[in-house]
């Protein structure tokens, strides 16, 4: 059994799966995927992701602006309470997070997006799902300034070395790693991935981006979390089997009653 603790369903091309989400499920359980946290990147494409999940109970859900999206409106604290109270399916808050990489004309919006929705995850006792690329030292000065800590949640996709992982994890988050983990030159990751705890240890895909060797460079989709978690069991003298029982059982303490149905 395994979780996708981050995939974008509503981002997938379907028609190689018959044109369905259903088949995407279906596949991603022949691999032993049987739950998935569909994280939201937007406000304006979130009631389509609500709709389109609504009939498959293995699917958890996220609300949050992704720092990079800056085309639609940005959320306020009471509307992002507002919509999670109203769905019971979201189980995290996010993602969110600093993103200097592709922004950095944006930064004071994006830590004002930041500092809100820490403050929506504290007001719901919920998680955060955080996304962060090259704002180590603002991303965890915001945590640890707007107490994070208090909700917890995850660095999602992790880039970056155990010297950041370790700071996260002072911080009561936990780390997840997609595809990215799996490449030759990503030697820093594959460090950290051999060193986390593994009561903070969390597999994804972010599909449908990043797929995993044997498929890099092709479309993701929530099946090949199954390739991540094969690599760092091998990281990790492990078998796949303590890799994936642990991840799932990590996925289900963290996100909650809704994620283990």
């Amino acid at each position: 059994m395994l979780a996708d603790s981050h995939c974008h369903l509503d981002r997938l091309n379907l028609a190689p799966f018959g044109g369905s989400l259903a088949g995407v499920l279906e596949i991603a359980a022949t691999h032993g995927v049987t739950r998935l946290l569909s994280v939201a990147v937007d406000l304006e494409s979130w009631p389509a992701l609500a709709r389109m999940t609504e009939p498959y109970p293995q699917i958890a859900l996220s609300v949050g602006v992704h720092p990079s999206e800056d085309k639609g409106r940005a959320p306020t604290v009471a509307e992002l309470v507002a919509l999670s109270r109203a769905e019971p399916r979201i189980v995290a808050i996010g993602e969110t997070g600093l993103d200097y990489y592709y922004g950095r004309d944006s930064i004071a919006h994006q830590q004002d997006g930041f500092r809100i929705h820490i403050a929506a995850a504290r007001e719901l006792g919920k998680p955060l799902i955080v996304h962060t690329r090259d704002a180590r030292e603002d991303t965890l000065r915001i945590l640890e300034q707007e107490g994070a800590a208090e909700v917890g949640g995850v660095l999602h996709c992790f880039t970056e070395d155990w010297a950041m992982a370790e700071r996260a994890l002072a911080l009561n988050f936990h780390i997840s790693f997609s595809g990215i983990v799996t490449f030759k030159n990503a030697k820093p990751i594959q460090d950290a991935a051999r060193r986390v705890p593994m009561e903070r240890l969390l597999v994804e895909t972010d599909s449908p981006y990043l797929a995993p060797a044997p498929h890099r460079g092709k479309p993701n989709h929530p099946a090949w979390v199954r390739h991540v978690a094969e690599f760092v069991a091998q990281l990790r003298g492990e078998s796949l089997a303590q890799v994936a029982a642990v991840t799932t059982a990590n996925y289900c303490r963290l996100f909650g009653a809704q994620a283990t149905r």
